[in-house]
């Protein structure tokens, strides 16, 4: 199996997303890969129990991409042998009328993971400069003071969004929070076959809708909202990492080598030690149970 470079996927200069690969050839079947995916996340589980125990750092999964690029099996594969009790996943959806009452951040910040803790967002606060760029007469229902029609949501308007993105990830970065942001870059012709394969087969029929017929008409623009956001956002301390995601193995061994090594890398996240009067009477107490 060809080796991960990790950083080969970590955007730090400008990039094109048109012109970046959606496949990558590891040189091995899909069982390998599957089963290397396998040994990377059981060391990642005990990446996540030390962090879990040493209770000084969170980290932030944000998982964005087109309809059909794999983002819930992503989830379910990756992180379904990590502890349960450290990981929170997010899935968020269309704004409530609640959460149109706040800032758009607002049910991001209080669903980010406590110290200690894994949350992965499946959608992210990135929808707010990438579906509401596409569509911007989204921007209305959020009601802002200064915005009265969609003429004013103009490019003022979104270098104030980006900016504010970034300050918000600076600052709970600075906090204690590592962050990882994935763009599963799926190809036009990939979301095609994996609509079709929702038509075909009724097992599938559920996860269709007649909308994504309709965002499938604005790729191009799309895209030229992706390219923007991930050039404008891919910090030190919040990068952008772009998955070939048309073959889902392969892109789930790709996120997961990344979180590993990265993390992997944070040699201060230890256990606990005990403390030393309880170190030096763990014999008493073993003696005692077994004595009960």
């Amino acid at each position: 199996m060809n080796t991960i470079n990790i950083n080969k996927f970590k955007v730090t200069d400008k990039v094109q997303l048109e012109k970046i690969a959606t496949t990558f050839d590891l040189n091995a079947d899909k069982k390998d890969i599957e089963n290397e995916l396998e040994n990377v996340c059981e060391d990642l589980a005990k990446i996540q129990n030390r962090m879990y125990a040493h209770g000084k750092y969170a980290v932030l999964i944000c998982i964005q991409g087109m309809d059909t690029a794999g983002k819930d099996s992503m989830i379910r594969e990756v992180f379904k042998d990590l502890n349960a009790r450290g990981v929170v996943v997010h899935s968020f959806k269309v704004p409530t009328e609640l959460e149109r009452k706040h800032d758009y951040l607002w049910r991001h910040y209080i669903a980010l993971p406590a110290r200690g803790k894994f949350g992965v967002f499946n959608r992210t606060h990135y929808e707010n400069v990438l579906v509401t760029r596409v569509h911007p007469e989204y921007i209305l229902g959020e009601n802002l003071p200064d915005v009265n029609s969609v003429d004013d949501v103009n490019d003022a308007f979104w270098d104030k969004r980006f900016n504010q993105i970034n300050n918000f990830e600076k600052h709970i970065a600075d906090n204690g929070t590592i962050i990882f942001k994935f763009y599963l870059h799926l190809s036009k012709e990939e979301q095609k076959n994996r609509l079709l394969r929702r038509l075909h087969k009724p097992e599938k029929n559920w996860k269709f809708s007649p909308a994504d017929m309709g965002e499938r008409k604005l790729w191009d623009n799309y895209q030229t909202c992706y390219n923007d956001a991930i050039n404008r956002t891919s910090k030190n301390h919040a990068p952008w990492y772009t998955i070939p995601a048309d073959d889902k193995p392969t892109a789930r061994l790709i996120v997961a080598k990344i979180l590993h090594d990265t993390l992997a890398q944070y040699k201060d996240i230890v256990e606990p030690e005990l403390d030393d009067k309880v170190k030096a009477n763990l014999d008493e107490y073993i003696k005692e149970l077994e004595n009960e």
